[in-house]
């Protein structure tokens, strides 16, 4: 095995046991992938708890998602073709994180958006954060939601299900996905004291700015921040259908 893979099954592991510590995911919820290199595809199995995994029972599949290395008794994650959509519309992108984040959730039901600009940091390493429509869990609908966003977005929270992340290692995707939710906590804290306070447009362009001197900025992203936010835009849009 060479070094590369060694540690990417190290971070994917570790990363696991991150978001079980966390209470980002519960048993065998969530699932991680990373980019193998020769069109190969590295992630975490099905039905096993991602807060007790062991490198040893990763799964490697190729770009059309058939298996291609691992244990035999263990397949990949149910919701592989929502990763494999991912890296099809992203193909800078290295590593997918995919979590049951509880206050994104939570937002999502009660249909409160994350567009709002709320934290610094979330406009700056994050960027726009929409919600998807809501699609079955593991189904193919469930890839076909995440491809019409994360094309422009870093970061989706899954209505009703969850959230993805992605980024240039499983680390960069699963601060995001730590980004994310801290953003949905303070909405949450928001919502229940009645507030809704959201930056004020100047303040948003100057963090956009430090976004694109960072080289974190994606095309028409500033049209993007517009579209979601409701001071931007007074029509904002709350759920990106």
């Amino acid at each position: 095995m060479h070094t590369h893979e060694l540690e990417l099954r190290q971070e994917i592991v570790k990363i696991g046991r991150l978001m079980y510590d966390k209470g980002l995911i519960l048993a065998s919820d969530g699932n991680i992938s990373a980019r193998l290199g020769h069109g190969r595809i590295l992630l975490t199995p099905s039905g096993l708890h991602k807060g007790m995994l062991e490198p040893d029972q990763l799964i490697i599949v190729n770009e059309a998602g058939k298996k291609v290395g691992g244990p035999r008794h263990l397949h990949p994650t149910s919701e592989l073709p929502m990763h494999l959509e991912a890296y099809r519309q992203r193909p800078e992108v290295t590593a997918v994180v995919h979590a049951h984040p509880p206050y994104a959730v939570a937002l999502s039901i009660a249909g409160i958006s994350l567009a709002d600009c709320l934290l610094p940091e979330a406009v700056v390493f994050l960027g726009t954060i929409p919600t998807t429509a809501y699609a079955t869990p593991s189904s193919a609908e469930n890839a076909l939601v995440v491809r019409e966003l994360i094309g422009k977005h870093d970061g989706l929270v899954l209505q009703r299900h969850g959230s993805l992340t992605v980024g240039n290692s499983p680390m960069q995707a699963f601060m995001r996905l730590e980004t994310l939710e801290r953003h949905a906590f303070i909405a949450y804290l928001l919502a229940t004291l009645g507030v809704h306070n959201p930056m004020p447009p100047a303040d948003v362009q100057k963090l956009l700015l430090i976004r694109q001197q960072l080289g974190l900025n994606r095309p028409g992203e500033t049209e993007m921040f517009c579209a979601q936010c409701g001071v931007c835009h007074p029509e904002g849009i709350h759920l990106a259908l």
